[in-house]
């Protein structure tokens, strides 16, 4: 309860009691009644009233985010060099009074919308980068009064620095900062340095003034409609490069499987080749070997291939009709029928010659 109100609602009640009181003494004493104890009454209330006037005069109370500056006809410089500080304060009744400062953060908006900003209608900063292009800024400075500082800030700006020293120092600082980048580093690679640098220059300045700086906030880059347009085709054309890119690399891609398939299907006729070639030559080996054995067979029996012939002949031959004046593929002449005593003659057939 700020009891400083409390008391000044006292004092009024009482100024209207004395009034009253007044009034009615009057009104007793045109009808020629006694008021004698109604003037008391009248005294004591006034005096009351004077006092409680002159006590409320002097307390005030300051809110945990005010600061007190006090203007005083009994200090040499005109005010007190510490500021009120949170609570019920005392001051000397009619010769010092107290000048309130909310030490609360404020947020000061500029901006191209009409009714965002603290100035209705267009309030964004115009300011021209390096290379001479325009560029309108969207911006917002959320600051607070130093509460170190306050009887500093009510010297030099009174309750004129939000508009005469927050909105001025802000935009001048951004046209600053803008000027030191060429438009496409603004919007892009280097926007984060430039708000810090325009953050940091801002909080120095504002500190010089008795202002905090709490933060700066870059909201928005809006650029001339020419250049936005230019932007806008840049844009467009960095798409269809990167289309474009996108279209070779498939391609690239597909080409290079195509290559491998093709490597594929090569090493697999080189494999397949391979194989038949290793098939040929270890059949090759096999038959050679069968040969071999089969010589070494005939070395010891030489009558085994005879017989060999003779079993690949038709069993229903029993005689064979060959020139006179050739000589026997094999030595059939020398082989006749087997003796009686054979238990399963084997029939060969007998060669005639032919007359």
């Amino acid at each position: 309860m700020n009891v400083a109100i409390v008391i000044q609602g006292i004092v009024g009640i009482l100024w209207a009691a004395v009034v009253a009181l007044i009034v009615v003494a009057v009104v007793r004493a045109s009808k020629g009644n006694k008021v004698g104890k109604l003037t008391t009454t009248i005294l004591i209330t006034a005096v009351a009233a004077v006092l409680l006037t002159s006590i409320s005069a002097g307390l005030v109370f300051i809110q945990p985010d005010q600061r007190g500056v006090v203007i005083s006809a009994l200090q040499p410089k005109g005010y007190r060099e510490e500021a009120l500080q949170p609570g019920l304060r005392w001051v000397i009744p009619y010769f010092e009074n107290v000048v309130v400062y909310s030490i609360a953060r404020q947020t000061y908006t500029m901006s191209i919308a009409p009714l965002e900003g603290e100035v209705k209608g267009d309030d964004s900063v115009a300011a021209r980068t390096a290379d001479g292009q325009e560029v309108l800024l969207d911006a917002s400075v959320i600051y607070q009064a130093d509460p170190a500082q306050i009887v500093r800030l009510h010297i030099n700006w009174q309750n004129r620095f939000k508009d005469e020293l927050i909105r001025p120092l802000s935009r001048g600082v951004m046209r600053d900062a803008v000027a030191k980048y060429r438009v496409e580093e603004v919007y892009s690679t280097k926007r984060t340095q430039m708000t810090q640098e325009i953050s940091d220059t801002l909080r120095q300045k504002l500190a010089d003034n008795g202002v905090l700086l709490v933060d700066f906030i870059l909201r928005n880059i809006t650029f001339s409609e020419d250049y936005a347009k230019s932007i806008e085709q840049k844009q467009i054309a960095e798409q269809q490069a990167q289309q474009a890119k996108f279209v070779v690399e498939q391609k690239r891609q597909e080409a290079q499987q195509a290559i491998e398939t093709a490597k594929g299907q090569a090493e697999s006729v080189k494999i397949r080749a391979q194989a038949d070639a290793d098939a040929r030559v270890i059949q090759a080996k096999a038959e050679a070997e069968a040969l071999n054995l089969i010589a070494e067979v005939l070395k010891t029996n030489p009558d085994l291939l005879t017989y060999q012939y003779i079993n690949k002949l038709a069993p229903g031959i029993q005689v064979m009709l060959v020139p006179n004046n050739m000589p026997y593929l094999l030595p059939l002449q020398g082989i006749g029928p087997t003796t009686p005593s054979s238990t399963n003659p084997l029939p060969l057939p007998t060669p005639t010659a032919n007359p």
